[in-house]
């Protein structure tokens, strides 16, 4: 069939048009799952009869599946196909979405909430991958442009379309219109989703348990400490990961195609661009879990003013983002990056000096800067992780990708929990700061790609 085609340099444009049409509705599914879930939580407690503490299992078992699968998925994607991979990820996310409305306990809708993350692990893993080879080179920033600045509008939206569904259906709902969009996707996806490059490896089964045993210690380590569990759970957590990902960095180092991408890390222009995407979304996390304490508590502003003020930002990144996706095919990320980056950190750094009782226009301009800040970061680096990998190893790219922004995100808000539980509301200025330093580290790392 003249889908299954691989092309040398991106699709031909009805087909590109529909098979990334697929991928942003998949990218729709799952950033606006993340959010609606959120917002769902009291209601869903009260149905079940079940505390807040433990209806927030719901959120964090979704997460954790997705943080556990995304490079697992990605290597087994660069064996048998990115399309194999994506589709069956849409299948299994509106299968699990369909075990979500038909629910009948807590226990049954967080174990339907786990699958659902297996198949949002499946999409996000090859998300990036896609549009690589959906894309042709010259035009691959425009595509990552295109597809940050929809998830910034889902991101958005998720919260508001939430209220609007709850105030007048169940919860179940939310997950109900799941089901066709998934089946749209799927079908769309399934005739015009690009074949792309495989590489000869057997899959390795044992690394891939070591690594997502790792990153399943890590991220309930940084939850651990950041809830003031006992240290010696910390600990234990945190050593039963060091042993996880030693062995598996050990097993895979004289690989040529390693499921933990060693062999990319040892590239300096992947590593730092890894490591400015992690710092980079540390900074905005820490902002984004402060902010609404420090607008309600020092600035004085209600929920629903807090809730439009914070639309600020993703609305000025889904503003931002294509045009950065297309700067970032003609200049050097690392100039587009420092730039954004720079703009992150002083618009932090503006709202942390706001006096109490402000106007909204001294709240939205520090904001906007903050949202072009980010949107001139993520798709520019984003385009330099993706084509500083062969085109073979873009599963391990985007993997990358995905995994760089849930760690810098749980790292993110970890920190402002914390600072938060020690310092009280002075905890969101400090957290304002810190990200702002954050910010101003990545713009930083961002320049020594120039060496």
């Amino acid at each position: 069939m003249a889908e299954r085609q691989i092309h040398a340099d991106g699709l031909p444009r009805p087909q590109r048009i529909l098979a990334f049409a697929a991928v942003l509705i998949t990218v729709i599914l799952t950033v606006m799952d993340q959010t609606v879930a959120n917002v769902a939580l009291p209601t869903i407690a009260t149905d079940f009869h079940a505390t807040p503490t433990d209806a927030v299992a719901i959120v964090s078992a979704y997460q954790l599946a997705i943080v556990m699968l995304i490079l697992p998925l990605s290597a087994l994607a660069e064996i048998y196909g990115y399309r194999l991979v994506y589709l069956s990820g849409i299948a299994v996310f509106s299968a699990a979405s369909l075990a979500c409305v038909m629910a009948d306990s807590l226990t049954w809708l967080t174990v339907a909430r786990v699958v659902q993350g297996f198949g949002a692990a499946g999409i996000m893993s090859v998300n990036t991958a896609l549009v690589r080879y959906i894309f042709p080179q010259h035009m691959l920033g425009r595509g990552i442009g295109i597809n940050s600045m929809v998830v910034a509008i889902a991101s958005t939206m998720g919260p508001s379309f939430a209220g609007i569904v709850l105030s007048f259906a169940n919860w179940q709902w939310l997950f109900t219109v799941n089901l066709p969009l998934g089946i749209i996707s799927f079908a769309i996806g399934y005739r015009n989703l690009p074949a792309s490059d495989t590489v000869k490896r057997r899959f390795d089964v044992f690394s891939a348990i070591s690594i997502a045993l790792f990153f399943a210690m890590l991220i309930t380590t940084i939850q651990s400490f950041s809830n003031n569990e006992p240290w010696q759970v910390s600990a234990t957590e945190a050593a039963i990961g060091l042993i996880a990902i030693t062995w598996s960095v050990l097993r895979q180092l004289p690989q040529p195609t390693p499921l933990l991408p060693v062999d990319l890390l040892r590239r300096p222009i992947f590593a730092l661009s890894v490591v400015t995407s992690i710092t980079c979304f540390t900074a905005q996390m820490l902002a984004l879990v402060a902010l609404p304490f420090f607008f309600e508590a020092k600035l004085g502003f209600n929920v629903t003013e807090t809730g439009l003020l914070i639309m600020t930002w993703p609305l000025t990144i889904a503003c931002v983002s294509s045009i950065s996706g297309r700067l970032a095919d003609r200049y050097p990320a690392a100039i587009l990056n420092f730039f954004g980056l720079i703009c992150l950190s002083t618009g932090l750094t503006l709202l942390s000096f706001l006096p109490p009782h402000t106007s909204y226009i001294n709240v939205i301009w520090r904001m906007m800067i903050c949202g072009m800040g980010f949107g001139f970061f993520q798709p520019p680096n984003n385009r330099v992780i993706m084509t500083s990998a062969p085109k073979p190893r873009s599963g391990a790219a985007s993997g990358s990708i995905a995994t760089s922004r849930i760690l810098g995100q749980a790292m993110g808000a970890a920190l402002a929990a914390l600072l938060l539980a020690k310092l009280g509301y002075q905890g969101a200025v400090t957290s304002l700061d810190i990200g702002a330093a954050f910010a101003a580290a990545a713009a930083f790392i961002s320049l020594l790609r120039l060496a």
